[in-house]
């Protein structure tokens, strides 16, 4: 018979194969929508505009100042996502719960929209830095408001989701309620806002969404065994050692953090938190060492496929990118809710 270890050991070569085979499409998929507008470019001529310093002048600004910046955006706030969703959906051992079905995206949408509305995102450079800052504050808000509420009935992962879906529609209302006493010019931000669009991508907010993607995915990495301990339950994984309401506490924050600068910088893009965790988990299975790559590169594929799908609904208009994910995503939702049968995960 082989050995149990020759068996782990093929198993875990084939899950990196898996996450090599995300990476490469998402760099395909990259391309592609660098390549994909107005004016389409072949490879040769991104690279070009990229790396030579002769190229075509007029490609050069096309890619530098319009493209390249989207595209990034796409790929950092689909990773972001991913992440959060998949966190998540482990914290909460619920296989629909994700950062827009649980209310914190919603805390962090309008924490940005009011500060749209006192007009702090008109101030220059400062006024970009600060409204995911107070993304950030309402959504950590919402992440408190599920905690404590569910803390309240010992903290049961069924409280934590039903405290979530009331944190919802408590922002969404504030969210109407700040949209009737807007003035017409910050209403229609909000509006254009809420279908969420790629186009105001800038180098600095991509500086932010980094400063913050990084360190905390690092930071989820570190207590990867810890996540996975989890998929045991809490009693069994506090037999093992974890803190498991003080991880749930640290993930929970890095969550909001996650949310609130993606949101923030993208408007309300559904589904994508949701649905790359599900494909993540169908490659790799539970074990956050691959789990956790795996949907952050889930989660830039479907948003860099639905980035290249707004460029081609309509030909020379880009369609909100918000729209196109949640149409695909619903018919996605309601499948996995119609196939769910008692058992936990069947997706």
């Amino acid at each position: 018979m082989r050995k149990a270890e020759e068996v782990y050991g093929e198993i875990k070569k084939h899950k990196k194969f898996l996450i090599f085979a995300l990476a490469v499409g998402c760099v395909v998929i990259f391309l592609t929508d660098v390549s994909i507008g107005s004016a389409w470019l072949s490879i040769r001529e991104i690279l070009s505009a990229v790396f030579l310093q002769g190229s075509n002048h007029m490609n050069k600004v096309i890619i530098w100042t319009i493209r390249l910046p989207m595209s990034l955006m796409a790929l950092l706030v689909g990773a972001s996502l991913g992440i959060a969703g998949a966190e998540m959906q482990t914290m909460l051992d619920n296989p629909l719960a994700s950062p827009y079905t649980l209310g914190v995206a919603a805390g962090a949408g309008f924490g940005a929209a009011l500060a749209i509305v006192l007009g702090v995102s008109a101030v220059p450079i400062v006024g970009e830095a600060l409204v995911p800052v107070n993304a950030f504050f309402f959504a950590l808000i919402a992440c408190f408001g599920i905690y404590f509420l569910a803390k309240i009935k010992k903290a049961s992962k069924e409280m934590m989701v039903l405290a979530g879906i009331a944190i919802l529609f408590l922002f969404q209302s504030l969210l109407a309620l700040l949209q009737y006493f807007a003035s017409e010019d910050a209403l229609r931000a909000i509006v254009f806002w809420l279908m969420g669009s790629l186009q105001k991508a800038t180098w600095f907010k991509l500086g932010l969404l980094g400063i913050v993607l990084i360190p905390v995915s690092l930071l989820l990495a570190k207590n990867s065994w810890k996540l996975t301990s989890l998929r045991l339950g809490d009693e069994r994984a506090e037999g093992l050692g974890v803190d498991v309401e003080g991880l749930r506490l640290k993930t929970m924050i890095a969550v909001s953090l996650l949310t609130a600068v993606a949101v923030s910088f993208t408007g309300t893009i559904g589904f994508v938190g949701l649905v790359g965790p599900h494909i993540a988990r169908m490659l790799v299975g539970e074990s956050q060492k691959f789990f956790l790559p795996a949907s952050a590169l889930a989660g830039s594929i479907l948003l860099l496929a639905a980035s290249v799908g707004t460029k081609v609904v309509i030909p020379g208009i880009i369609f909100p990118i918000g729209i196109l994910t949640s149409l695909t995503g619903i018919p996605f939702f309601l499948g996995l809710i119609l196939t769910r049968r008692g058992g936990y995960w069947e997706s």
